[in-house]
Order: structure tokens, then C-alpha cells, then sequence
């Protein structure tokens, strides 16, 4: 930490990719906590309107490789630690551009890094992915499960892991990792939202059938060996997850070693039952279709949170599905209702 920090300072919290999804919820968050907020953003899936008009914070437009601007930012702003959240996240782009995600989630964030030890700012909570399991051995899917990413994206996650991890030892860099699994619903007020482009979750795109925005919905495969044939997945609200870098923040502020938490529902639900669970809270007939499977799905992937819980007492709100999707249809319509 800076020596010489007012109060206000060791309040000083700058979040990278603060602008997008989980982002925003979780600045919203922490301002509702009376955290000082900077956020750093270079606004390719961000929304500035959102930083404007809701959170009305600070906003750094800018790319995490570039040093100097980062070291203008530490310079002129006493930060305590940095959230980062600022990565690619589109698995099949990743595929087809790896670069682009070495690049940015790689040596962007080794580029912070390095700015922050520059500052003298060694606490950081990073945001991490369940994609580092690739195809999980064992469900629930605890923190000591076998890391074998299957695609450039995990493997861009598990590559800074490592890095903070090797920091950590060297210069005594404190970080808190989550690998959080499917970030899904919306802020309950209805102020922040899921609003990607182009958009791959699952919940959004069946409640763009539902607003008409597209004619149907795809399933991916029906044959999988679950209860009714199509995958499931772990869907955590994404309040829970912004209250979890809430206190992983806080317990590195008052003195936490590195560690690392999974942040899942501990839940898993299949395709059909989000798309008839949307069909129940829409009152939309929102048609699908089978498709074949796409390369590299597990049948089901559902984490376990225990230690989440029990170091830093974390205790989720919304477990349960319909309220997910009742939060998520709330924005939905907000931000998409024009539709009819």
C-alpha cells in the first residue's frame, strides 16, 4: 500500500473492465459499501452510458498493455487494490484468434502487474474462469480439481493464475482468484444487465426469443447422459459474484494470504429447464431447436463453493433459477423492450 494514505485513499479501488457485466454490478457494489471507485476500461464490450448514468464514477478509457497510461493512473490516484476483470471471454473467438486473448488477458494483465508493483500496490482480486477445469474429473467441482483448460481462453486464465501465483513468492503480490462459473441474472434494482455483443449466455438468448429479437433458441445436443438429455450448468446471480469480490477485496485489505475460491450456485440446471423456466416467468411460447453438439461440451458442470463460504462467509442470495431469470427479464425488457 502507498504510504501516506488518507482513510479515503485505503478506500481507493480501481476496477478494471469496470464498465462491463459483472464489472459494473460489482462497482455498484461496492460504492453501496462506500468504496472510492476508478474504473479502467477500453470500452470494446463496456458501456459507458452504464458508468454515466448509473454508477457515476470515475471512468479511465484506455488498454490495460498500455504502461504509461497505467503508470499515470497509480501515479495520480492513491489506490489501495485493483479488481480486474478486464478479459476477453468469448470461447470460440479464442479459438480463432488466440492472440488476441494471449495479448490482452496475458500480457495485459502481467502489464498491470508490473504498473502495480511499480506503485507499490500488492493486493489485487482477479477474476478467474471454471474454463481453467476444462472437462472435470469429478462433480462438484472443488479448488483441487485437476486444471487442463481446452481452449485458449482457460488457458489465457490459468497462465495469469500461475503468474500471480509466482508473484505472490517474488515480490509478495496478494491476490484472491475466483473461478466463478456461469454469471447469469441481473441487478434487482433493474439499473445494471447482461448486454453483450455478440451474445453467447444462454439465459439472454432465450429471452431474446422471448422479446422476438430472434425466432428461437438453440439447444446444443439432446443426448448427453443427464436427466433429460441436454447439458447442465451452474448458474450464479450475478449480486452473489459482486458480493464475493466485495469480501475477497476486504479480506486481502485486512490481511489475507493468496487464495483462490470457486463461486458457483453449487446448483446445476439443464437447457430445457432454463428455457421452460424462462417460458413460465416471459409467458412467451419461446420456441427451440435441436442442434448437434458443439466439440468440447461437458454433459454437466456444477461447482462447489463450501470454501467461498466458509473463509470468507460468503452466503448468496439467489439460489434459485426463476429469480435469476425474473432479474434478467426485468432488464431484458428495460434495455431490449422496443422490440414488441
Amino acid at each position: 500500500m502507498v504510504w501516506g494514505m488518507t482513510e479515503k485513499d485505503k478506500r481507493t479501488i480501481l476496477v478494471s473492465g469496470g464498465a462491463g457485466y459483472i464489472g459494473s454490478n460489482c462497482v455498484k457494489e461496492l460504492l453501496s459499501r462506500g468504496y472510492e471507485i476508478i474504473i479502467l476500461d477500453n470500452l470494446v464490450y463496456g458501456h459507458r452510458e452504464l458508468v454515466d448514468e448509473v454508477l457515476k464514477v470515475k471512468l479511465i478509457v484506455g488498454e490495460l498493455q498500455d504502461r504509461a497510461l497505467l503508470d499515470s493512473v497509480f501515479a495520480n490516484h492513491s489506490i489501495a487494490a485493483v479488481i480486474h476483470f478486464a478479459a476477453y471471454a468469448y470461447v470460440g473467438e479464442s479459438v480463432s484468434d488466440p492472440a488476441k486473448y494471449y495479448r490482452n488477458n496475458v500480457l495485459g494483465t502481467l502489464t498491470l502487474l508490473e504498473a502495480m508493483l511499480a506503485a507499490n500496490v500488492n493486493k489485487i482480486v482477479f477474476s478467474s474462469t471454471c474454463a481453467t477445469y476444462g472437462i472435470p474429473e469429478n462433480i462438484p467441482i472443488t479448488e483441487e480439481e485437476k486444471q487442463n483448460p481446452i481452449n485458449p481462453y482457460g488457458r489465457s486464465k490459468l497462465m495469469v493464475e500461475n503468474i500471480l501465483q509466482d508473484f505472490d513468492v517474488a515480490y509478495q503480490l496478494k491476490s484472491v482468484i475466483f473461478r466463478y462459473f456461469n454469471a447469469a441474472g441481473a441487478d434487482p434494482d433493474g439499473q445494471l444487465g447482461e448486454d453483450h455483443n455478440p451474445e453467447t449466455h444462454l439465459i439472454p438468448l432465450v429471452l431474446d426469443a422471448a422479446l422476438g429479437r430472434r425466432d428461437s433458441i438453440s439447444i446444443y445436443g439432446a443426448d448427453y447422459p443427464t436427466a433429460d438429455g441436454t447439458c447442465i450448468r451452474d448458474y450464479i446471480h450475478v449480486s452473489d459474484l459482486a458480493d464475493a469480490h466485495v469480501l475477497g477485496l476486504e479480506y486481502l485489505l485486512n490481511g489475507g494470504n493468496s487464495n483462490i475460491f470457486n463461486l458457483g450456485n453449487g446448483n446445476g440446471y439443464s437447457v430445457l429447464e432454463v428455457i421452460e423456466t424462462a417460458r413460465a416467468v416471459t409467458a412467451k411460447a419461446i420456441k427451440s431447436r435441436v442442434c448437434q453438439r458443439r466439440a468440447g461440451d461437458p454433459p454437466s458442470l456444477v461447482g462447489s463453493s463450501a470454501k467461498a463460504r466458509k473463509v470468507l462467509n460468503w452466503q448468496p442470495r439467489y439460489y434459485d433459477l426463476r429469480t435469476i431469470i425474473e432479474h434478467a427479464w426485468v432488464w431484458h425488457q428495460h434495455r431490449h423492450g422496443n422490440f414488441r
